[in-house]
């Protein structure tokens, strides 16, 4: 019996070493004796143990597996290391273990772990530096376990012990005079460890801007802000965070939220973005027209105003101006941002005026070609010349230039060029459109925003950059409209977003974070139930130290477990104002096993 144990363990230690040391961040997961599967989470969002664990390093995660047609008639059971990677086409649950089977699991770790064996070196050295593991379990105890974890602890390279790692589950309810007072869980984590001494740290999460309701229906966004406050020497359960926490903000946005302040200008790089499609497939899905006059007309009306106005143009111009000058004021600067993200730039050249109407009305190819044909033609016989901003780098404000001294290129509007010159128009404009944003309200610099301006590379990169940007501007514009966050808080955030967005590609998935003091968004969060509430009861220090973790949260804090709702009243799952929401109930306890 001692021997099949020992050879079980080798067997499991020896798959997921191998495992281990071929894992190349890949999220697909292996089969391990027909009934498991076991993958390896990295850093970030995707663990599944994130609603409740802080663990930043790499990690196992066991679960049942998920039958597919690739492993019927398979032996799996005989998976090496280079076991063929579960591939689906489709997203399904995670199937959970019994709590019996994940115990077992779990024991066969803990002793591939203890160097005190020697009948285990040949799954490599005894104690190998295996990933902490985590199984998930189906909650059929009367505890309602939901996860087993179990991790190494090291002095040096060798192992000396494995912290034990036990996740309960309770919920939904909605009575909190039913909570566990702090003093009886300290008293519980001081009987469990025999500690005399404990110390505590609260955790706690609050939704500054997520889902709407409205008529008890919940309209939810794509956007959210949270913030995570931590600080030390909790006083009570539920205790709303001190002032003196550590505030750090969450920002995730996504681009093209009606709600949006600059709604429109998503709308224009929506249409930047159907051209560049067009010319990158040949095929192009036009936007049902914003103007109810034809392209051709409005670009008519656009020559023959010139026509009329040829002297007043420049002295126009100067006139629109002059907002600008007031908005730059940077004693103005947190007043006026708000303005400048709903305001059109008032110095709008002949080109960008062109843009401006043809992306509110074509909708053909040939719409484009007749209304370029009809600006070309006027340019050439000099009927207009419209001044145009410098260093305008458009192929069409370049004819616009030549035109000055009669001396225009010939132009051919066939294939493909006519669709190219609109979209250099539409990114020409747009980029000054952001410049305009950033630099006015003083959130960046020319030498900055560079990488984001550069019309050297190719269209698409071009394209890809100001989509870019234009995530960075929906990011800053949601704080200062929906956060009230000044300028001293925005210019950080934008400095690192555009950090960022240098060395990554486009994410709207991706979480921006700001520290910042409590007291400057205090009033969004103090009347407020948060999402999830948390306290640390701690004894123990260095590789000695244990925790007990107790939870409150909005949601099912694990997704391999259906939850029973039907008890549940709708108007409390619809959190309006003033309504007391429910929770589940999430304890974390610890214990270890030492083999010194």
């Amino acid at each position: 019996m001692v021997m099949k144990i020992i050879t079980e363990t080798k067997k499991f230690s020896q798959f997921l070493l191998g495992y281990q040391e071929e894992w190349k961040d890949s999220v697909d997961p292996v089969f391990y004796e027909d009934e498991l599967q076991i993958q390896i989470t990295g850093q970030g969002s995707r663990s599944p143990l994130r609603s409740f664990w802080s663990g930043n390093q790499p990690t196992f995660i066991c679960e049942r597996a998920v039958p597919t047609p690739a492993s019927e008639g398979e032996n799996v059971g005989d998976c090496l290391p280079n076991a063929s990677l579960l591939m689906t086409d489709e997203e399904v649950t995670p199937l959970p273990l019994s709590v019996l089977k994940a115990r077992q699991v779990i024991s066969r770790y803990v002793l591939s772990q203890n160097p005190n064996v020697p009948q285990l070196a040949g799954a490599g050295e005894p104690g190998a530096a295996l990933y902490p593991l985590w199984v998930r379990c189906d909650m059929s105890d009367p505890e309602g376990t939901c996860w087993l974890g179990a991790d190494a602890i090291r002095s040096g390279s060798k192992v000396t012990a494995v912290n034990l790692h036990t996740v309960t589950c309770k919920g939904p309810a909605m009575r909190k005079e039913t909570l566990i007072t702090l003093d009886e869980l300290k008293q519980a984590h001081k009987s469990r460890h025999h500690a005399s001494t404990v110390a505590t740290r609260g955790c706690a999460q609050y939704d500054l801007f997520g889902s709407t309701v409205v008529e008890n229906t919940v309209i939810e966004s794509q956007s959210s802000v949270t913030v995570d406050f931590t600080w030390n020497s909790v006083e009570s359960i539920l205790q709303t965070p001190p002032l003196t926490s550590t505030a750090t903000l969450n920002i995730k946005v996504t681009s093209g939220d009606m709600r949006s302040p600059v709604y429109q200008l998503y709308k224009e790089l929506e249409f930047i973005q159907v051209l560049a499609e067009g010319l990158r497939t040949g095929v192009t899905e036009w936007p049902e027209p914003l103007e109810t006059n034809p392209a051709v007309e409005l670009t008519k009306a656009l020559i023959e105003d010139l026509r009329n106005k040829v002297k007043s143009v420049q002295n126009q111009s100067a006139k629109e101006k002059e907002p600008k000058k007031e908005m730059n004021d940077s004693n103005t600067v947190d007043g006026s941002i708000r303005i400048a993200f709903l305001t059109e730039r008032g110095d709008l050249d002949f080109v960008e005026q062109l843009w401006s109407k043809m992306r509110k009305s074509v909708t053909s190819y040939q719409d484009i070609v007749d209304c370029l044909t009809l600006v070309i033609q006027a340019l050439k016989f000099g009927d207009i010349q419209p001044w145009i901003h410098r260093g305008s780098s458009s192929s069409l404000s370049k004819l616009v230039l030549q035109s000055y001294h009669g001396q225009m290129g010939s132009v051919s509007l066939t294939g493909l060029t006519p669709v190219h010159m609109l979209l250099e128009v539409g990114l020409d404009k747009m980029r000054k459109d952001y410049i305009n944003y950033f630099i006015g309200q003083e959130l960046s610099t020319l030498n900055y925003l560079s990488y984001y301006l550069s019309s050297e590379v190719d269209l698409q990169e071009q394209v890809e950059r100001l989509k870019k940007l234009h995530h960075l501007l929906e990011i800053v514009v949601n704080c200062s409209t929906f956060l009230s966050l000044s300028h001293q808080h925005l210019f950080p955030l934008t400095q690192s977003c555009l950090q960022f967005y240098k060395t990554h590609p486009y994410d709207e998935d991706h979480s921006f974070q700001l520290q910042i003091r409590p007291t400057v968004i205090s009033s969004f969060y103090q009347k407020e139930h948060p999402q999830t509430w948390r306290v640390e009861v701690s004894s123990g220090h260095g590789p000695q130290e244990v925790k007990t973790t107790w939870q409150l949260s909005d949601k099912p804090p694990v997704d391999h477990v259906a939850f029973n709702m039907a008890d549940v009243p709708f108007e409390v799952t619809v959190n309006g104002e003033n309504e007391e929401p429910m929770y589940f109930t999430t304890v974390v306890s610890c214990s270890q096993v030492s083999f010194t």
